[in-house]
């Protein structure tokens, strides 16, 4: 693929140089920064990167070329710097429903991006920050933190790279940028399943915990306690029970024939969900030759990956992604072409499905036997060897009156086995059955067994509560490792500002301030000042008055000795911007969020606002449908308590609204009942 990029450099006297991509950011290469963020991020453009004319955006672009090793293929990650102003700034409502909407603005916004492959031949466009299918984009903001939104890999178009390589990249350039912390909002999905849910169950966290992300937040209330204590719940549950709650419903028959399967397969026994779920992705992840996860995150994304390598020819036959095509055995016999007559192969054929049948007993679909077994057993009515090997090398995915048999390796040990399964004759062959279709077979543990359960809500409390669970958070340390500078973190309380009542540990984060060791008292606010006023919009002509640390010393004295190396400092100062609008990541509006499931604060999920009290509630805790329009108007239950005396309900409902709407038929209440994540268990 030619890269206008590539075209462009040569009219250039800068050469564009190629990086490798596997080691592209690791300790040392191509850079060793030791500074904060914003001044990192510049070196990482002036040694890394190379500036893109823009053809359609008046936003700074560089380019970066990364050669693919395995492919030879190269990768632009372009970087694209956006600036905050007036009339341009945007809010961030990624920090807003990761609860950093009262973080301060950073003046500049830094996009990397990996475009998808059909883009790569074009220039990079201003709408292209918005674009959900790159195959990489991450935010950083000025101060440093920042959110992972997008992540492409295999089943996001790329042939080139896997979801894990371009995780791994963007993780290698946060550490060596020196990153803050970042966010990821995981819905990512396979097929029917959410994989937050599918991955918490059965391996105890999320696919980006391999990366360090923990958990930062849920939506509806759910708190990190509750969160841990739902994956133990259902990945606690034993098949056992499962199957016995699922006893008598239209589910257990296939239930039970994939716990069986999979059980059989193994070879130690499965005990709990979290057992058989493992081990159905580790049965997938051998299965075909699709490159492991490939993931989209974020709330502008459609999250998809996938958890598979190479297939090993012992079981691709079993585990193969395409749709089974069955054919009848009289069928088979006519384009074989064979030396018996078709009678007497029929004849054959029926001694071999009654001695599966025989064997199967009663563990319906869930056991086969191997190719000696068989042989073996249709001997003891057939004398023909030649006849019995021809009919065995026939009866592969074939229609035998109202079975299918089929033929396949067991991976566990590695023996060809003959299965046998009903088979409605007046209808379609079935596209699949049990084993064929790993995601599929896992698709139906997900719905029915966490969506569907029969004799417990515990079990679907759980499992929402996982899905509610969406929002992760990677944070890097800091480190003060430098011997011969003195690192503080400057927090600031401005003099006149309602921060000043507010406990600490709700004040924005403090900016990372490096001086050298004979630095005095005034060098420390003189580099504080410089760096509020590089890093963020409404601290433009900031100053700082004083340091709470060192409030009653000469601007003269020297810090070594007086401060120590690493400590939190704070800083008071005047001439800040109160009335900016560019003052918060998540705007200016200060409304309150009191709903019933506990939530104080924006999530992102759907909320409505009460008409009196004007306080916001999630439209699910209040019995609003998502499909459902917002009420022309919402009363939530303490304002109606507030007022709806028990003997003014008549006179209540005369209440009209603007005039026309009656109260009764707009005034939605919220439904009563158990706690929203009541699991039978204690959170």
């Amino acid at each position: 693929m030619s890269l206008p990029f590539l075209q462009a450099c040569g009219k250039r006297k800068r050469c564009a140089e190629i990086f490798d991509f596997s080691d592209f950011c690791n300790p040392g290469y191509p850079i060793s920064p030791t500074g904060p963020f914003r001044d990192n991020v510049r070196l990482f453009l002036r040694e890394c990167g190379v500036p893109w004319d823009p053809a359609a955006s008046d936003l700074p672009v560089w380019c970066t070329l990364l050669m693919h090793e395995k492919t030879g293929v190269v990768v632009p990650l372009y970087t694209v710097q956006e600036t905050m102003t007036p009339s341009s700034a945007s809010f961030c409502d990624h920090c807003r429903f990761a609860g950093w909407g009262k973080h301060y603005m950073s003046r500049w916004r830094y996009h990397l991006i990996i475009p998808k492959v059909g883009c790569w031949s074009r220039a990079l466009e201003e709408g292209d920050l918005d674009a959900p299918n790159h195959l990489l984009h991450g935010l950083i903001h000025g101060n440093g933190f920042g959110h992972l939104i997008c992540i492409n890999g295999i089943e996001g178009g790329s042939k080139i790279l896997c979801g894990r390589e371009i995780m791994d990249l963007w993780d290698r350039i946060c550490n060596n940028l020196l990153v803050r912390k970042v966010t990821v909002e995981d819905v990512s999905r396979k097929r029917s399943m959410d994989l937050r849910l599918l991955y918490g169950v059965a391996y105890g966290h999320t696919w980006f915990r391999r990366w360090g992300y923990r958990f930062l937040r849920g939506s509806f209330g759910v708190k990190e306690h509750h969160y841990h204590r739902a994956m133990e719940f259902l990945g606690s549950l034993e098949l056992v029970k499962v199957l016995e709650d699922f006893s008598g419903t239209e589910h257990f028959k296939e239930i039970k024939q994939i716990i069986c399967h999979y059980n059989g397969m193994n070879d130690t026994d499965l005990v709990t969900v979290q057992d058989l779920l493992r081990y159905m992705l580790t049965v997938k992840s051998h299965s075909t030759r699709e490159s492991k996860p490939a993931v989209a995150a974020g709330p502008l994304a459609s999250l998809k990956w996938k958890l598979s390598t190479r297939a090993s020819p012992q079981n691709k036959h079993l585990l193969q992604t395409k749709p089974m095509k069955f054919r009848k055995f009289t069928s088979a016999v006519a384009e074989m072409g064979s030396r018996w007559r078709t009678r007497r192969m029929e004849q054959a054929a029926e001694v071999i499905v009654n001695a599966l049948l025989e064997a199967r007993g009663e563990k319906s679909g869930c056991t086969g036997m191997s190719r000696q077994d068989v042989r073996d057993a249709a001997r003891l009515h057939i004398g023909d060897t030649g006849l019995i090997d021809n009919v065995l090398k026939i009866l592969n995915n074939v229609i035998i009156g109202g079975y299918i048999v089929r033929r396949a390796v067991n991976p566990s040990t590695r023996i060809l086995e003959y299965t046998i399964h009903e088979f409605d004759g007046g209808r379609e062959p079935p596209e699949q059955l049990v084993g064929h279709d790993v995601y599929k077979d896992m698709a139906k543990v997900y719905s029915t067994v966490f969506l569907n359960y029969p004799t417990s809500d515990s079990v679907r409390s759980a499992a929402q509560v996982l899905l509610d669970s969406k929002y992760f958070m990677k944070e890097w340390p800091f480190q003060d490792e430098e011997d011969q500078l003195l690192t503080f973190i400057c927090h600031l309380i401005p003099s006149i500002d309602r921060l000043e009542t507010l406990p600490r540990k709700k004040v924005p984060p403090g900016e990372i301030i490096m001086v050298p060791l004979h630095a005095t008292v005034r060098d420390l606010k003189a580099a504080a000042e410089s760096a509020f006023r590089e890093t963020y919009c409404a601290f433009e002509h900031f100053v700082v008055t004083d340091i709470e640390a060192v409030k009653e010393t000469e601007d003269t004295e020297v810090l070594f000795g007086i401060m120590e190396s690493g400590q939190e400092v704070w800083v008071r100062g005047r001439w800040m911007d109160g009335d900016s609008q560019l003052r918060y990541e998540g705007g200016s509006e200060n409304w309150e969020v009191r709903c019933k499931c506990g939530a104080e604060d924006d999530d992102g999920e759907r909320m409505v606002a009460c008409d009196i009290c004007e306080a916001w509630q999630h439209t699910r805790c209040c019995g609003i449908d998502d499909t459902d329009q917002d009420p022309p108007l919402f009363v939530c239950s303490a304002c109606c308590k507030s007022f709806a005396q028990p003997k003014q309900e008549d006179s209540l409902l005369e209440f009209r609204y603007s005039g026309q709407l009656e109260l009764s038929g707009c005034l939605l209440l919220p439904p009563t009942g158990e706690p929203e994540y009541d699991m039978g268990i204690q959170c």
